[in-house]
């Protein structure tokens, strides 16, 4: 399976895809399985796998009729909407981001280079990626004095807002040499950073006044009046 993820608060059209599947209204959370077009439900939808197949036999039995084709390797890497929300997610994942900033018209090439390096049996499910054309924000989300293309390996802070680089790498750097990289760092990072308690994370945050603004208004709109009905104001981490 693949699973999809989808950025409901950055993107109008992806909120319209969980309300088709929650009747209309907006949550969190969707589940469905799809067809491999993405475009027929061969299940129920719900707010989780669980509530679709409560031991995961209905979902193996669907697995087993729909047999992967072609080399994962040649799979796209999965990207962000924008750098904002890859290092808030990457965050609250506790993984590593490797961003990539290149040229528009290289940006093709470079994704089919990562193939063998984000899909590599070793790497595959530790790392988040964002993929960047524009100079503009990162740079200064980073601290950093110039904005340069590149391969950077990032460790989130710990709300998300900032970002802390702890290797560069060049865009003709080798995969086999980003993979070594990227394993090292890797391994530091589990090594030194304590698995958060999401109860407590989210309370000190509100006590330090921590929240992100999102592009689609975090609420629902409960009342009718065109309002979205906020709770607190803008969505806390």
């Amino acid at each position: 399976f693949i699973c999809v993820r989808i950025e409901s608060y950055e993107s109008e059209a992806n909120q319209e895809i969980v309300r088709s599947h929650l009747g209309g209204r907006f949550e969190n959370t969707a589940f469905c399985i799809l067809s491999p077009d993405g475009k027929k439900r061969l299940t129920r939808s719900a707010r989780g796998p669980k509530q679709i197949s409560e031991d995961f036999s209905t979902i193996a039995d669907i697995a087993n009729s729909y047999r992967s084709k072609g080399k994962l390797i040649d799979s796209r890497v999965p990207d962000f909407n924008s750098f904002e929300l890859a290092l808030n997610v990457s965050s609250a994942d506790q993984k590593i981001l490797i961003l990539v900033v290149a040229a528009e018209e290289k940006m093709k090439a470079i994704q089919s280079k990562l193939g063998p390096v984000a899909w590599d049996q070793n790497v595959i499910g530790k790392f988040n990626y964002d993929f960047e054309s524009e100079m503009e924000k990162w740079p200064e989300i980073l601290s950093l004095n110039k904005a340069r293309e590149g391969l950077y390996i990032i460790e989130p802070g710990e709300y998300g807002l900032t970002g802390k680089v702890v290797k560069a790498h060049t865009l003709e750097t080798s995969p086999k040499e980003i993979i070594k990289s990227m394993l090292s760092y890797n391994s530091k990072y589990a090594d030194r950073t304590e698995k958060k308690n999401y109860s407590d994370h989210v309370a000190k945050g509100r006590r330090l006044g921590k929240t992100i603004e999102m592009a689609v208004p975090f609420g629902e709109d409960r009342d009718g009046d065109g309002v979205i009905d906020k709770r607190g104001g803008s969505r806390r981490r």
